[in-house]
């Protein structure tokens, strides 16, 4: 027997409901008046908030009446007026899931309460292989304004679903199901893989009884969501300049990050604050970012945790794994905006203060496997707030704060085809962000050359 991945709709494959777009095809095609329905617009910011109720879907299913008389061939237009719309609405994660199924061989499948001319169209374009989804009947050519077969939705569609895969022979307790609807409990229920996609107040409850995971399709799938926001987004109202009372941060350039779609953020390192330096970059921006970061951070209690909720992507050095490349590309996909350091560490000792940057090829490689821009990031004076021989950073107010720079640049010009000669571009184009001191040779002394070993280790050893 086969396997398949099914999907719901509305605020699960897509970020909310279908209807205002297929509202304005069928506007378009005069299959529908450009007169809006009074509450319509309350019902569907109704619908985006908490999901479906069953009222509306009662009207909803009662509304199959007003298409009698429609002209198939007008709907199937609007159907393909209307695939451009809501596929600008897929979920970025979405797209990556449906890849992934496709890979391992299941059936993908698109199960909708949504008309199926209206949906046929975005399935084919996502290369969805069925669609279950709800039927006027025809006559003649026109709608009859009566309903062929079931009414797609609750206990109904999962009838469709059962129906259908006793003729494909596919194997529900092996197979997986997405919803965000209380209503498809029925559903999530005969799959042996149920997950709760962006669920609604009551499938939540249902999921944390019967231990169903939860995930949302536009973020990473370990990234949590409280009341519809992510951690990052929280946490980004804490990283602001004016409310830093142990140093003197200065953010210059976040124009140079894109306001939308996947870059490659690549920054020096000087301190184990770097992350949270360029996270006042971000902030300032608006945008989560998704850092590559050494298992150390992503084993160490909470703070793993917490790296994880972060969309942080975990990388053991030495191991020759090509997986975290694997999730960073992934993250690139669904357009994300991705950090690394391409230096890898800390440098130790007198590498620390050398003007010309050293880095891996992680960063070129990924710019050549996704074709993504390479921002570059110059940071400076993180470490005076925590020099790596400290266990803690120092975090408390005091009179003389030290400067922290954060510049952004512009993106790096690379020939993608050879990641040698790409990283030592992106490196050079880091040392462009930096001041003038970055790029003199500079003599550190005994106390300087100390703060750059770990606080384990003796510097005259």
């Amino acid at each position: 027997m086969s396997t398949a991945a099914i999907f719901d709709l509305d605020r699960t494959l897509l970020s909310g409901a279908s209807g205002p777009v297929l509202s304005r095809a069928l506007q378009a095609v005069d299959l529908m008046s450009d007169r809006r329905i009074p509450g319509q617009d309350l019902l569907f910011n109704v619908f985006n908030a908490i999901g479906e109720n069953s009222p509306s879907m009662m009207l909803t299913r009662q509304s199959a009446r007003m298409t009698a008389g429609w002209d198939i061939t007008r709907l199937r237009q609007a159907g393909a007026l209307a695939a451009p719309d809501l596929d600008a609405l897929v979920q970025p994660y979405a797209r990556l899931l449906i890849e992934e199924h496709r890979a391992a061989g299941r059936h993908v499948v698109l199960a909708t309460t949504s008309p199926y001319e209206l949906v046929f169209p975005l399935a084919e374009h996502l290369g969805m292989d069925v669609v279950l989804a709800t039927r006027y009947e025809v006559r003649d050519g026109h709608c009859t304004g009566r309903i062929d077969g079931r009414f797609v939705w609750g206990r109904d569609k999962i009838a469709e679903v059962r129906e259908w895969a006793a003729s494909a022979d596919v194997d529900l307790a092996e197979s997986f199901a997405y919803s965000d609807s209380w209503y498809d409990q029925h559903l999530l229920a005969a799959v042996g893989h149920p997950v709760a996609v962006n669920p609604d107040p009551r499938l939540q409850a249902m999921a944390v009884l019967r231990r169903w995971p939860v995930q949302h399709l536009d973020v990473p799938p370990q990234v949590p969501k409280f009341i519809g926001i992510e951690p990052q987004k929280v946490l980004m109202n804490l990283f602001r300049p004016e409310l830093t009372a142990y140093a003197n941060v200065h953010v210059r350039g976040v124009e140079h990050l894109p306001d939308s779609g996947p870059a490659i953020l690549v920054a020096n390192h000087r301190s184990y604050f770097d992350p949270l330096a360029v996270g006042f970059a971000i902030a300032k921006h608006g945008r989560p970012v998704r850092f590559l970061g050494k298992k150390e951070v992503f084993d160490a209690p909470l703070v793993g945790d917490l790296a994880r909720a972060m969309g942080g992507i975990r990388v053991e050095r030495g191991s020759g794994s090509d997986e975290p490349l694997k999730e960073a590309a992934a993250a690139v996909a669904a357009g994300e905006l991705v950090a690394i350091m391409p230096q890898g560490t800390i440098p130790r000792g007198a590498d620390f203060f050398d003007p010309v940057l050293k880095g891996k090829w992680g960063a070129a490689k990924l710019a050549a496997e996704t074709g993504a821009p390479v921002i570059p990031i110059g940071l400076w004076g993180t470490e005076k707030v925590w020099p790596r021989n400290a266990k803690i950073p120092n975090l408390l107010p005091h009179l003389s704060r030290p400067d922290v720079w954060i510049t952004v640049g512009p993106p790096v010009p690379l020939g993608l085809d050879d990641a040698e000669a790409d990283t030592v571009t992106i490196m050079a184009a880091i040392v462009d962000q930096l001041p003038d001191e970055a790029r003199e040779a500079h003599e550190p002394t005994a106390e300087e050359l100390a703060a750059t070993m770990p606080s384990n280790v003796d510097p005259d050893a």
